[in-house]
């Protein structure tokens, strides 16, 4: 069972953020469909009450994604590059890093579902998850 498998069993009747960033609260769509790493707050009110362990691992998958300043300057730079995508090539000469590096840190971003990579060619397109960054939010702001 993947992680992603796991954590929908364990928010039972929450609803879940698909990659596709469509709402989906239907069992069948769970299992087919990979889950962003962080769905809905009401899923892993961090802050509100004890998470899960399930819960925590895959928070800890996001965050620990995230825990690069490499990957963190990644998420800036294509969130704010124009139309919100940026190609490899156009993230080499700003991050004085080779090509292959950038490309780890771009697998380790899409792995942990906080980018998509969009294939053209020859060339991936890599683009934010909008509502990564919602969630991962939404579980860290303080009990209201």
């Amino acid at each position: 069972m993947t992680v992603d498998a796991h954590f929908a069993r364990e928010i039972d009747s929450c609803q879940c953020l698909s990659h596709t960033g469509r709402v989906t609260t239907s069992t069948a769509d769970i299992q087919d469909r990979p889950l962003l790493p962080v769905a809905d707050a009401c899923c892993m009110p961090l802050l509100r009450e004890p998470i899960t362990a399930g819960q925590a691992a895959d928070l800890a998958r996001l965050l620990k994604a995230l825990a690069d300043p490499t990957r963190l300057r990644l998420v800036s730079m294509v969130a704010a590059h124009e139309g919100g995508e940026a190609c490899v090539c156009e993230l080499t000469d700003p991050l004085a890093l080779t090509q292959p590096t950038i490309s780890h840190h771009l697998t380790v971003l899409v792995d942990a579902g906080i980018f998509t990579r969009d294939k053209r060619g020859v060339w991936a397109y890599y683009a934010l998850v909008p509502s990564v960054m919602d969630a991962l939010s939404a579980v860290l702001s303080p009990a209201r």
